[in-house]
């Protein structure tokens, strides 16, 4: 089994939970709501791709079109209202978020796939990484988008009654799901790396023991004794001679004698 210690069991159930929380982030239609002060609201409720209205009409054009109920975002009864219906920010906060879902639907049979590998497989470490790097990619898309929607879901400039309008439960439940996808992917690599390292302190023991002590003492010896000895700097100078005397011819030192500067 893949998830054998303490790290791997507590990076799959966060992963777990928070996959779990923001899928049902991105397919139901309550990041935005009316808080229900209001008798007939024209906004009840929106989501990443469905938006209901109630008698919704917009007043910045002349048209007599009345919409009511709970409706795709694309779908073709909206294209009058599209401009105000998507704006930047919105398209934006679906971009990211479906960069999020897309990392979690990578990272789902990578985890599958790792739970059926052995710590002694190759695949073992390069499964880790890949799925830590998924959540961790999945976790900052995801908070771009709550950061976003959160910004702007509920301006002046969008919905209608926006005095009324509140983050909604599918909000929350994307917020704490993006969130929790970063220490999940934290933990992954943090084990794929203790593994890699671990793996390499075991090759090199067995190197230990399939050679032993005395070869790398050997090999220690021969290294020292090619090394060339350098020179001393406290070794005694060579005597030099002595500069004759203006007027006098220089005179050959008795043989066998040494002649210094002294």
């Amino acid at each position: 089994m893949g998830a054998s210690n303490r790290s791997t069991q507590v990076a799959l159930g966060i992963s777990a939970v928070s996959f779990l929380l923001f899928v049902i982030a991105f397919a139901t239609p309550y990041w935005l709501v009316t808080d229900g002060r209001l008798q007939n609201p024209r906004f009840t409720n929106l989501g990443l791709w469905e938006v209901c209205f109630n008698q919704f009409q917009d007043i910045h054009r002349f048209y007599d079109t009345r919409f009511t109920g709970c409706m795709w975002v694309f779908e073709e009864e909206y294209y009058i209202i599209h401009d105000f219906l998507l704006p930047g920010f919105y398209i934006a906060v679906q971009l990211f978020a479906t960069l999020c879902f897309v990392m979690c639907l990578l990272a789902l049979p990578l985890t599958l796939s790792f739970l059926r590998t052995s710590r002694d497989d190759d695949r073992y470490v390069v499964l880790l990484l890949t799925i830590g790097t998924c959540q961790v990619l999945g976790s900052i898309f995801g908070f771009i988008a709550v950061v976003i929607f959160g910004a702007k879901g509920d301006s002046r400039d969008w919905m209608p009654g926006w005095q009324n309008n509140d983050m909604g439960w599918s909000f929350a439940l994307a917020v704490v799901g993006a969130v929790m996808l970063l220490p999940a992917g934290i933990l992954y690599m943090v084990e794929a790396r203790r593994e890699r390292y671990k793996r390499l302190n075991e090759i090199s023991n067995r190197e230990v023991s399939e050679y032993g002590d005395d070869y790398y003492q050997s090999q220690a010896a021969a290294a020292s004794s090619s090394v060339p000895a350098q020179p001393s700097y406290f070794a005694p100078e060579p005597s030099r001679p002595r500069r004759p005397q203006p007027g006098r011819l220089p005179t050959a030192p008795p043989q066998g004698s040494i002649q210094t500067d002294i």
